[in-house]
């Protein structure tokens, strides 16, 4: 009977989808999703089949969001949240995935220094040319 009663207590302790959703803002498709992707695990389900979670998902959830906005991938999250838990820290691997985000952002800037450049450079010299060729759309655009 207490092992019913034990049941029943995290039930009442755990919240439906929905007020998860309310709380967090992130979408019932999205924390379906999650789930499905292991990144989060429901408590169970009610008798009605809806899902249950423990109330420190919302703190999971919090973390993804914030994760995914540092620019990691959902792949990278789920490799993070499996350190945590296995019971460690996962700071030192998320230290050497912002690094490497960061390398990766440097590339990214110094591509665009080289595209700003070109559209400057093809402004710079802008005339529209007649062309009597048919097949030509934009000749500044076709030059090398």
């Amino acid at each position: 009977m207490l092992r019913g009663r034990g049941s029943m207590l995290a039930q009442e302790q755990s919240k439906l989808i929905g007020a998860i959703a309310q709380e967090s803002g992130v979408p019932i498709k999205t924390i379906r999703y999650y789930e499905e992707l292991g990144l989060l695990k429901s408590s169970g389900r009610t008798e009605g089949g809806f899902r249950l979670f423990t109330p420190d998902v919302l703190a999971r959830l919090h973390f993804i969001k914030r994760a995914q906005s540092l620019g990691l991938t959902l792949s990278e999250i789920k490799e993070f949240l499996q350190v945590h838990d296995g019971g460690e820290l996962p700071c030192e691997h998320i230290k050497t995935k912002l690094e490497e985000k960061v390398q990766d952002i440097d590339e990214q800037i110094r591509q665009l220094l080289i595209l700003k450049q070109e559209l400057e450079g093809l402004l710079s010299g802008w005339e529209i040319k007649p062309v009597d060729d048919h097949t030509t759309i934009c000749p500044i655009i076709e030059q090398d």
